[in-house]
């Protein structure tokens, strides 16, 4: 494996190229049996509560491995370095999919789903090396890089796997993924340079950190970010269980155009994510706030517009310019919740932004689906407007929030 000291010069872009390709391949390998589970489930059991329970815990099961794990990943790749977690998660995608492709009992795939998020978990990971590689300063960039890599991947390998449905059996899906992720672990193995994990630093040497601990949480604002991703993420995924009925009930249109609002989503992120990251790589915590509050107030009146309009092509309007105002948040957050540790604990620090991330995300689909069935279809983005209006209360805090250093953390604006 080839060895590196810190990566300087332009061979840090050539490295986050790499990351990109890698994760958007490995990523669009796991989306493309993603929009498929229910339908190869619903050959495997005769039982409608079974079949019920499995489509679910088949989504969720992953989330909450990754939740259950990624934070003690996080620690082995401080310690060990975090190029070998990431071949460690790439390996694990690759051997759960084969697994999942020679496996016909619908208990076994939901136990292999599990196993995928506890021992495959490869984002935060991923983002931890490209913390390891970059400059402070372009932290929000390289995270919005890797998170469009994963959005790209998501669009593509959906359109793929549906392409291997119509002309072959599900099992071709699973083994083209566990190929296509066993060749990213080959590739990452033999071209990413080791990066040697970054030691602690202590009281004993650096009087700045007199008084610390080694705790994440000690004199950060690592918990009220997290709870402002949290809470944008729970918000972003309250729709997506009605999502098509909604459309379809309220506009009475193709599942074309149902298709093209979903994907108009991603697409805003996508197209938006790396400008928006350049405008706020140089603020410091308290300005990016503040304009991420600005976001916050343009996602409220959008998602006002969108459950109040009966027009379609205000919806569609209104879908993209969401995702374009998405690109402005993850990202960002990310960023600041990166820098609230010092480098030797950015795997850590990263796995536990990366579970709240997936908790968020399986209570915000959770949600969505109990409150459209008590309250009904026609409030769904009345719900997703009052929850990012919660979303402001820890941003506004957070706004007065006293900026701690870490011992050998860069500013903000650096």
């Amino acid at each position: 494996m080839p060895h590196a000291g810190p990566v300087q010069g332009s061979s840090v872009r050539i490295l986050i190229y790499l990351l990109f390709t890698i994760q958007l391949i490995s990523m669009g390998a796991m989306e493309m049996s993603g929009p498929f589970w229910p339908v190869h489930l619903r050959g495997l059991t005769s039982s409608e509560s079974v079949f019920s329970f499995a489509s679910i815990a088949v989504y969720v099961g992953p989330m909450l491995g990754i939740i259950l794990t990624s934070a003690f990943w996080g620690r082995i790749g401080d310690r060990y370095g975090h190029k070998l977690m990431m071949i460690r998660a790439l390996a694990g995608l690759s051997l759960t999919q084969l697994g999942l492709a020679l496996s016909g009992d619908i208990w076994v795939i939901l136990i292999l789903r599990f196993l995928q998020g506890a021992f495959a978990g490869y984002i935060a990971p991923a983002q931890a090396y490209g913390v390891s590689i970059e400059a402070p300063s372009r932290r929000a960039r390289l995270f919005a890089i890797l998170q469009i890599s994963t959005n790209v991947g998501s669009l593509l390998g959906a359109v793929v796997g549906g392409l291997i449905l119509d002309y072959a059996t599900f099992f071709w899906i699973n083994i083209i993924a566990s190929a296509l992720c066993a060749m990213c672990t080959v590739v990452a193995a033999m071209t990413l340079p080791d990066v040697p994990p970054v030691k602690k630093t202590t009281a004993a040497n650096t009087p700045a950190a007199a008084g610390r601990t080694d705790s994440v949480w000690q004199s950060s604002a690592l918990l009220s970010l997290l709870s402002v991703m949290g809470i944008l993420l729970l918000a972003r995924t309250l729709p997506q269980t009605s999502f098509s009925l909604y459309v379809r009930s309220v506009f009475d249109v193709s599942n074309s155009v149902v298709g093209l609002c979903y994907g108009l989503l991603a697409l805003g992120f996508i197209v938006s994510a790396t400008a928006w990251s350049r405008y706020f790589e140089h603020l410091t915590q308290q300005e990016t706030l503040q304009r991420v509050t600005y976001v916050v107030i343009g996602f409220i009146a959008l998602t006002a517009v969108a459950g109040v309009t009966r027009n379609a092509f205000v919806f569609v309007i209104a879908y993209f310019i969401w995702g374009v105002l998405l690109g402005a948040t993850t990202p960002v957050l990310m960023a600041l919740i990166s820098k609230t540790a010092d480098n030797s604990q950015q795997g850590h620090v990263l796995g536990i932004a990366q579970g709240t991330a997936q908790f968020a995300s399986i209570a915000g689909i959770s949600a969505g689906g109990l409150l459209s069935q008590v309250y009904g279809l026609q409030y769904t983005y009345l719900f997703v407007c009052l929850a990012y209006t919660v979303a402001l209360i820890p941003i506004v805090a957070l706004r007065y929030w006293p900026v701690v250093m870490q011992p050998g953390q860069a500013p903000p604006g650096d």
